[in-house]
């Protein structure tokens, strides 16, 4: 663990297409139809479809597992706030950085937050993981 320091962080950029959205609703069971129906979507507050919230968090665990703190990152907590849409095809920046490392247990805290790229704050939370390292 000597080598997670506080402020250490890594990012991943990308966007999530039509099909990234299908497939998760397939595999979420969330059909709702802000995120698949152009119509519905058009009348909702959002004005088109949106991705989903939670599609969209799933890139911190990602990042977490791959890069910070790394493989063998085992989730232990993760809170969410999600704070504006994410549209079909936008591209996102998820970021993770360390905000504490314990001395007595092998548990690290992370921020995590996601910006879209108009650099509107779309997703902030906080990940607790256990990193043995």
């Amino acid at each position: 663990m000597s080598k997670i320091r506080v402020g250490q962080k890594a990012s991943v950029t990308r966007k999530f297409t039509e099909h990234d959205v299908g497939t998760f609703s397939e595999l979420s069971l969330d059909f709702n139809p802000v995120h698949l129906d152009p119509k519905y979507a058009e009348q909702s507050m959002f004005g088109q479809r949106i991705v989903h919230g939670m599609l969209v968090s799933s890139l911190f665990s990602g990042l977490l597992g791959k890069h910070l703190p790394g493989e063998g990152t085992i989730y232990l907590g993760q809170d969410l706030k999600f704070t504006k849409p994410v549209y079909l095809d936008q591209e996102v920046t998820a970021t993770v950085e360390v905000t504490e490392v314990r001395d007595d247990k092998p548990i690290i805290t992370l921020s995590t937050t996601c910006i879209n790229d108009e650099g509107d704050v779309v997703i902030t939370g906080e990940a607790v993981v256990l990193y043995k390292g």
